[in-house]
């Protein structure tokens, strides 16, 4: 019998009615334990897994069924003769993106026109009263070019012994081959739309640029240390809020003296007041460790003071624990709480669980009305409304968590949001916290995705880029920037210099926007054309 199950011995069993009775309800309780773990076990290889659909597989199902029903259209539309056809009843009209095409698209125009003819009723001359016009959205394709920088050179004819010539701007790569609107490709590509540089080495091959992936590699390298600069101002922006939320994820990175991967942490730190209408804008800030030690927490947040929301992390907990006073307040997360009852209740349907699910719920549908209201407001409801089904909520879990076997989930559930009651209360009275760290899951999400893809960091350096790209890309998307446009204006500002050192505020995403790269909404690359 595997550690931590109960003991018997059929040949040695006791007399004692009241101690077989005990003996029994335990072996049961065991037994409902392991059956609870093969269900989940089951649930996970035969299930979500195979059976399930995830939200990516459900996109590229419905992506296959709505190619097949346009197909289908496209048949119908053809058999119809082109003089014949008629616009079809909105009704009968498949969904689709309407509305007028944005204003800062650049156009070009085509002109169908009819050939001169008289008029076909009675041969007289035609004159122009108007015309009928329509838009469509096109595509140039991405095409490579070359950047051909001149520098002319002058001499004095009187002397002939002084050349004269503008200074060579400075490169990112130091006498390579990319100007900075490049570099910035590869690295989103890499970082945000999951196309590792072996493949993106493949698709310029493509258009005739053979470039292997060694010098794209050495490309992002040279990014991240220019770009390091601003991954600190807002690694500092994010540590220097009064409420972060902080979160971790894995990281495989690629270990050469054992021939696989050692698995790293992502430290993932964010701020949001978007829901209480606070001042700070969203950004997010990922810093990467080879491991999950408490003293990483600890020394990423040494200077933090405020509010903390996390899940149960032990690290975060004592390090609110060794601050001096209340210099960093732990707010946890009800979503990781509700996660445990909504386990055991999916395995065994239990009325128990389904009665925390509910409190919740309703708990939930209080804070979907209030986002985006301000602090105070959010306090006073919370108080009126909220808090009377926390405190009968807590008082029902005191009552039951003796009443079920100490040894199933859902004891080991319920132990677990009394012992965290504290922090999960803590939104109660202060209208700045949310009552979950989705805010940071959803940061985390994206660099999932590409994990994913990628498979794995190559090195612990490799590992310490993917905190630096991701950073800045997700920061920018955070505040509705697009993140080749302000990274390509950004890493072009610091390469030539244009932007010092202690002006490195004004290109962070929310300044940035309001200045004259945004304002012009092209790329150095394409300004110069």
């Amino acid at each position: 019998m595997h550690h931590g199950a109960v003991q018997i011995d059929p040949d040695a069993l006791p007399d004692d009615p009241v101690v077989l009775q005990r003996m029994l309800r335990e072996l049961q309780a065991e037994n409902d334990k392991l059956r609870l773990l093969i269900q989940r076990l089951t649930r996970h290889q035969f299930g979500r897994r195979s059976e399930q659909l995830s939200a990516e597989q459900l996109q590229l199902g419905l992506e296959d069924l709505e190619q097949a029903a346009a197909e289908n259209q496209a048949g119908q539309d053809a058999a119809e003769p082109a003089g014949g056809r008629k616009p079809k009843p909105r009704a009968d009209r498949p969904a689709r993106n309407l509305g007028a095409l944005p204003a800062h698209l650049p156009r070009y125009e085509v002109v169908v026109d009819v050939e001169p003819a008289p008029c076909p009723c009675c041969g007289g001359a035609l004159h122009r009263i108007g015309e009928e016009r329509s838009e469509q959205l096109d595509i140039v394709p991405a095409q490579l070019r070359v950047r051909v920088t001149r520098r002319p050179r002058y001499a004095c004819r009187a002397c002939e012994s002084a050349v004269v010539a503008a200074e060579a701007p400075a490169r990112p790569i130091d006498g390579g081959l990319p100007t900075e609107a490049l570099i910035i490709h590869v690295v989103v590509g890499k970082f945000c739309d999951a196309l590792p540089l072996y493949r993106q080495s493949q698709m310029l091959a493509r258009q005739g640029i053979a470039l292997d992936r060694s010098t794209l590699s050495g490309w992002v390298g040279g990014a991240c240390w220019w770009l390091r600069p601003p991954y600190d101002l807002v690694l500092g922006t994010v540590l220097s809020s009064g409420k972060v939320f902080a979160d971790d994820t894995t990281l495989p990175v690629l270990d050469p003296g054992r021939g696989k991967t050692k698995t790293g942490r992502l430290w993932c730190y964010a701020v949001d007041d978007r829901p209480w209408r606070g001042p700070s804008h969203p950004c997010v800030a990922y810093v990467y460790s080879e491991d999950r030690k408490d003293a990483r927490p600890a020394g990423h947040l040494a200077g933090f003071e405020g509010v903390l929301q996390v899940d149960g992390y032990g690290g975060f907990k004592r390090l609110a624990g060794d601050r001096a006073g209340d210099s960093v307040r732990l707010a946890f997360c009800w979503a990781h709480m509700r996660r445990e009852f909504f386990q055991f209740h999916a395995s065994t349907q239990s009325p128990l669980a389904a009665e925390v699910l509910a409190r919740v719920a309703a708990l939930y549908a209080i804070e979907a009305e209030i986002r985006g209201h301000s602090a105070e407001h959010r306090r006073r409801v919370r108080q009126q409304r909220s808090r009377p089904i926390v405190e009968a909520l807590h008082g029902w879990l005191l009552d039951h968590v003796g009443r079920v076997s100490g040894t199933s989930d859902l004891a080991k559930a319920m132990r677990y949001a009394i012992r965290h009651w504290p922090g999960l209360v803590a939104f109660l009275d202060d209208g700045r916290i949310e009552m979950d760290t989705n805010v940071v899951e959803r940061a985390i999400r994206p660099h999932t995705l590409v994990r994913k893809n990628a498979l794995f960091a190559g090195s612990d350096g490799g590992a310490r880029h993917w905190a630096i790209a991701m950073t800045l890309i997700q920061t920018a998307k955070l505040n509705g920037v697009e993140p080749v446009a302000w990274l390509t204006d950004v890493l072009e500002r610091l390469v030539s210099g244009r932007t010092k050192a202690h002006e490195l505020q004004t290109l962070l995403p929310w300044n940035w926007r309001a200045g004259s790269g945004a304002e012009a909404g092209v790329t150095p690359a394409a300004r110069a054309a």
